[in-house]
């Protein structure tokens, strides 16, 4: 039988795995401070759709980003009802500001296909 102690050590650490591909990291990091839509993360990060998607899916199934539907698009957000967001806003406090990034792209209008 677990204690619960150790639940939070088996949780900790498939929050640390989920989070330790950079790509994933960087995702978390940009819906926390902003609310984003597919495609802006396909310009973003110079990858495919399938890729991006497969990275959310992951980090949705968690449950640490949460979608919400706007017609065909779907936007992602960090999931504020996360039981462990907290320890989601720990991990990622001391993480560079993805916004430059985000607002480069809003400035140069690469592709954004949702708007």
């Amino acid at each position: 039988m677990q204690t619960s102690k150790e639940i939070e050590l088996v949780t900790a650490a498939n929050i640390f795995k989920l989070s330790g591909d950079s790509m994933r990291l960087a995702i978390v990091k940009i819906v926390a401070e902003q609310e984003c839509c597919v495609c802006e993360f396909v310009e973003l990060f110079e990858m495919s759709q399938p890729a991006i998607s497969q990275h959310l899916r992951k980090l949705k199934d968690a449950g640490i980003v949460k979608e919400s539907r706007r017609g065909q698009w779907i936007y992602y957000s960090l999931n504020n009802d996360y039981p462990y967001h907290s320890f989601i806003q720990t991990v990622i406090n001391d993480l560079p500001s993805q916004k430059l990034k985000l607002d480069e792209l809003e400035s140069t209008r690469r592709a954004i296909c949702c708007d």
